[in-house]
C-alpha cells in the first residue's frame, strides 16, 4: 500500500525503525492542503487549503507496517485516515480528528522533521510557512 508522510515519518531512520518493510519511493506534493502543528502533542497535521501545498514522502508499506503506524498515530483517536489518488493509485495518509489551535512543535520533534526534509530533499519553505516564521 502507498503511504504519504509529511511529518516525523519523513525521517528515513525513524520510518525504517517504525516500519521495517517500508520503502521510500520519492517526494510528492499534496495539493490544496497545508501543513500545521497542533494538539497537546504539538504534532504535524494537514488541513484542506486551496492553492496550498504539502510536500511529503511517498512510501510503500506492508499491512503490518500500517498496523504499527496506526498505533503510533493513535488511530482513530488522535488521527484518522484519508485517501487520495496519485496518478490513479490510492495513497493513505493521516490527519488529526480534532482541529485544535496551532501549537509550536518541540525542538526535538522539529529536528526529526528537519532531518526528514533533508532525507526526502523537500523544500524547507513549506515547513517555515507552517511554523509561521
Amino acid at each position: 500500500m502507498l503511504y504519504f508522510a509529511y511529518g516525523s515519518n519523513l525521517n528515513h531512520f525513524q520510518m525504517k525503525r517504525r516500519c521495517k518493510d517500508s520503502t521510500y519511493i520519492k517526494k510528492i506534493n499534496l495539493k490544496d492542503f497545508r501543513l500545521t502543528f497542533r494538539s497537546k502533542y504539538r504534532a504535524a497535521d494537514i488541513e484542506p487549503k486551496k492553492n496550498s501545498t504539502v510536500p511529503g514522502g511517498l512510501f510503500e508499506i506492508s499491512k503490518s507496517d500500517e498496523k504499527k503506524l496506526d498505533i503510533y498515530e493513535d488511530y482513530p483517536i488522535l488521527y484518522k485516515k484519508i485517501y487520495f489518488l496519485y496518478y490513479g493509485k490510492k495513497v493513505m495518509t493521516y490527519t488529526m480528528v480534532k482541529k485544535t489551535q496551532f501549537r509550536y512543535p518541540t525542538e526535538r520533534y522539529l529536528n526529526v522533521i528537519k532531518r526528514g526534509y533533508k532525507d526526502c530533499k523537500l523544500n524547507n519553505k513549506y515547513l517555515k510557512l507552517a511554523l509561521r516564521l
